[in-house]
């Protein structure tokens, strides 16, 4: 059993479970989400005696303008249509709670974060511009803090000298240190460095920054590319998870986002921002289903604590609940 085992969700009792009043706080920043889909919902199946193909014709039309995707929202309609073939089920009123069902199992891949037995722990932080990265980094940082962990923070985001600055904040606030250079710095070297020195002071954790970028912009892909070759040359495991902080108000184009950014670095899992104020929070079910990358982190809300490891449970829960 590696150092970071004990961090692993050991079973259903979460974080999310354990913080008083944080189902309250997710369900207010699904509210858009659950308004839409499971509102969109209730109001389809009410009154309806029978579950047609008029009946499913709008629920795929539901799911579509839900952002959950069209190859995601085919599976579900295709398995509720053999269903009713097959008199599982009999009508529309047992028709929301599997849905229900059907969204857990997609969300309810492992996603724990890997255990290791060498120090430091390496998280790369990677996404587009305006997704969350730098707040993000800071509510990780936090959370892993309390936990117990010695955190290490890399300004690997060299292109702009407000996000050396912006992150050199956060670390001088949890008392943690930052390894950065001056802007324009090749963001590999800053990354590479900030490794070495973890190793050498024993610090558990590192958390890199990286440069925002647009998923179609080759030359910045293969940037991100050489961090990752660079931070294997320090830990040959390393980086131990490559996270992609998707906005959530994206909707759709966050699936096209995800699926560049797995096919060229190998994404291990998603921190998932923005979803308060937001009927878009959908599209993760798709991203989910498609590209099987779990989520690992949520974000919902502006608080330092209002990020959480991801629950699927917890999630859908609150979802659904109205």
């Amino acid at each position: 059993m590696g150092f970071f085992d004990i961090f692993k969700k050991k079973n259903s009792d979460t974080a999310l479970q354990k913080d008083e009043g944080v189902l309250k706080r997710l369900k207010d920043g699904l509210s858009k989400t659950s308004m839409k889909l499971v509102g969109g919902l209730e109001n389809l199946i009410l009154g309806r005696k029978k579950i047609d193909d008029e009946l499913l014709e709008e629920l795929e039309e539901l799911f579509l303008t839900a952002d959950i995707g069209v190859n995601t929202t085919n599976k579900i309609i295709e398995e509720v249509r053999s269903e009713v073939s097959r008199d599982i089920l009999k009508n529309p009123e047992e028709l929301k709670n599997s849905i229900k069902q059907k969204l857990l199992k997609i969300l309810s891949i492992d996603n724990n974060l890997k255990g290791s037995d060498n120090k430091p722990f390496v998280i790369l932080v990677v996404g587009v511009n305006g997704a969350g990265k730098t707040t993000s980094i800071a509510k990780l940082t936090n959370m892993f803090k309390n936990q117990g962990f010695s955190v290490l923070l890399a300004a690997g985001d060299t292109f702009r000298a407000a996000a050396i600055e912006q992150l050199q904040i956060w670390g001088d606030r949890a008392g943690i240190p930052v390894v950065k250079q001056s802007e324009g710095s090749d963001s590999a070297a800053v990354i590479y460095d900030a490794v070495e020195s973890a190793k050498a002071k024993g610090i558990d954790i590192v958390i890199a920054d990286t440069a925002g970028r647009l998923h179609n912009k080759f030359n910045l892909m293969n940037e991100l590319k050489k961090v990752v070759k660079v931070i294997g040359k320090s830990i040959p495991e390393a980086p131990n998870e490559i996270l992609l902080v998707i906005d959530a108000t994206n909707g759709q184009n966050a699936l096209l986002q995800a699926k560049k950014f797995k096919e060229e670095i190998g994404v291990t899992g998603i921190i998932l921002t923005k979803l308060d104020g937001t009927s878009k929070g959908g599209s993760i079910i798709g991203i989910v289903d498609e590209l099987q990358i779990p989520v690992k982190f949520i974000g919902f809300g502006e608080k330092m604590d209002d990020l959480k490891p991801f629950d699927p449970k917890i999630f859908v829960e609150a979802l659904f609940d109205k």
